[in-house]
């Protein structure tokens, strides 16, 4: 039972097999997690269905990597060609769902043929701690003058808003007057309409 685990497992587990989980959901959660924080991104590939009532009973989780992509012949000339993606990567884990409703990693190849995005990561981040502290100020300096320039378009809009609320609170205030002007003179009418009709 120490085996099971849920939606909620902690990303930095590596699959083994054997491992169990709740459901299929939590088997691509877990894995899902374990490639980012790995460093490449998973994809959902084959399954299989029951032969008694259709249900998925059989999974294949891979890295995006995996296989190649099919050569299709270009319909322009002037058309760039696509990027490559599919590098015929062998990551995977395969998860299968036994007689208990669990579903056990049956299958778990970690190696993969590429460099993995968190190394990217880290080799981008070196760089960025190295730069020469005249870089960092000038990348400083050049924040806070957009961020002071921004500032100043805030206040700005601030002020035009404000008038606009005048503007509006004037009109608001001189259709009231209207309104009861118009509401005094109907009484009027109505009180002298009253003492014509009893004399």
């Amino acid at each position: 039972m120490e085996n099971i685990v849920t939606e909620e497992a902690s990303s930095v587990v590596e699959p083994f097999i054997g491992m169990e989980f709740e459901s299929e959901e939590a088997a691509k959660s877990f894995y899902d997690s374990y490639a980012k924080s790995t460093g490449f991104v998973m994809r959902v590939d084959a399954f299989r269905r029951s032969t008694r009532d259709g249900t998925v009973v059989w999974r294949k989780l891979v890295c995006n990597k995996e296989g190649f992509r099919r050569s299709r012949p270009r319909r322009s000339e002037s058309r760039k060609p696509r990027a490559i993606t599919r590098e015929g990567c062998k990551a995977l884990i395969v998860v299968k769902k036994d007689k208990s409703a669990k579903w056990i990693v049956t299958k778990f190849v970690k190696e993969h043929n590429h460099p993995l995005l968190s190394l990217l990561a880290n080799a981008r981040r070196s760089s960025h701690i190295s730069q020469s502290p005249d870089k960092k100020d000038a990348k400083i300096r050049e924040l806070s003058t957009e961020l002071s320039r921004e500032r100043g378009r805030c206040a700005a809009l601030q002020q035009q808003l404000d008038m606009v609320l005048n503007v509006m609170e004037e009109h608001a205030n001189h259709l009231s007057v209207n309104i009861n002007n118009v509401i005094q003179s109907v009484r009027e009418i109505e009180s002298n309409t009253f003492t014509k009709s009893l004399s």
